[in-house]
């Protein structure tokens, strides 16, 4: 027992010494969480062009990713600003694409809706001067009287203001939990969120899919991949997430970049843009050279 003191010290040494990613694995390893992210039978797609992110990094340009959202965007749940899923996305593209300059900035409040994401739009999205913009939308509406019914005109204007920037836009639909769920509204709130984006001409990322995936196909535990308030994402929940949507976002991008051409969605674009009058017109854009 008299070791007892030194034995506590020796651990805590060797605990620091680890790298962040090692240290926060920790925590999760009493949970027997599992390091692989399942594959899904059904590969999710991206339904219109990030013309905008392909052309850039087509020319080596950087690549500046807003992801603006709620709770599950800032990373309640995970053990580190690093495990959120913005980080991790980062991490992903960073690898797929090397030698890009690929920055996603974390722009996510605990708590907030479309309401709240709209007042700090110029601040927290504009300012940055995006390439993309990664729009987590849905979530605590349900939780808000009215908010359904307020939905399509916020969201709307989000994408109204996306435009205005010359952004490409992705949304991203509510995460499957235990309280989502339960929500009577649920099943509306992806129609409309799926609906919207058809009419306007953007990709939407199935995230509740994708987690019902891991709950009904690989019969994995809510407390596998969510935290212990059984509504945000844990580490590994965020990291398997991040990687998904890098994986469609990059299909995406390479899908364009096998083109001759990078085809805009004249939808996606203002109308007063050059390349807005030439996708109308059926005029495909130039070719950019790479360097």
């Amino acid at each position: 027992m008299r070791n007892l003191p030194l034995l506590l010290a020796a651990a805590l040494c060797l605990t620091a010494a680890l790298p962040v990613s090692a240290q926060n694995l920790i925590p999760q390893a009493k949970s027997l969480i599992p390091t692989a992210c399942p594959s899904s039978k059904t590969l999710a797609k991206l339904s219109f062009p990030l013309a905008r992110t392909a052309a850039k990094l087509r020319a080596g340009e950087p690549v500046t990713i807003v992801a603006i959202g709620s709770s599950s965007t800032a990373g309640a749940g995970s053990t580190s600003p690093d495990a959120a899923y913005p980080s991790r996305l980062q991490a992903m593209l960073r690898e797929r694409f090397p030698g890009a300059e690929i920055k996603v900035v974390n722009r996510g409040v605990n708590g907030q809706d479309a309401p709240e994401m709209l007042a700090r739009f110029d601040q927290d999205v504009a300012a940055y001067k995006p390439t993309l913009v990664i729009w987590q939308s849905g979530v605590n509406a349900l939780f808000r009287e009215g908010g359904l019914a307020a939905t399509e005109k916020l969201l709307r204007e989000a994408i109204a203001r996306i435009r205005a920037l010359d952004a490409d836009l992705l949304l991203v639909d509510p995460q499957y939990a235990p309280r989502v769920i339960a929500d009577a509204d649920i099943g509306p709130m992806i129609r409309l969120i799926d609906a919207i984006a058809q009419e306007e001409g953007i990709g939407v990322y199935h995230r509740f899919a994708l987690m019902r995936d891991w709950h009904e196909t690989a019969g994995m535990g809510f407390e596998a991949f969510l935290w212990k308030d059984s509504f945000h994402m844990n580490d590994w929940g965020y990291n398997c997430f991040a990687r998904d949507l890098g994986r469609a976002m990059a299909a995406n991008i390479d899908a364009q970049q096998r083109s001759a051409d990078v085809t805009v969605n004249p939808k996606a674009l203002p109308a007063t843009t050059p390349a807005a009058a030439a996708a109308t017109a059926g005029t495909p854009l130039a070719p950019t050279a790479t360097p």
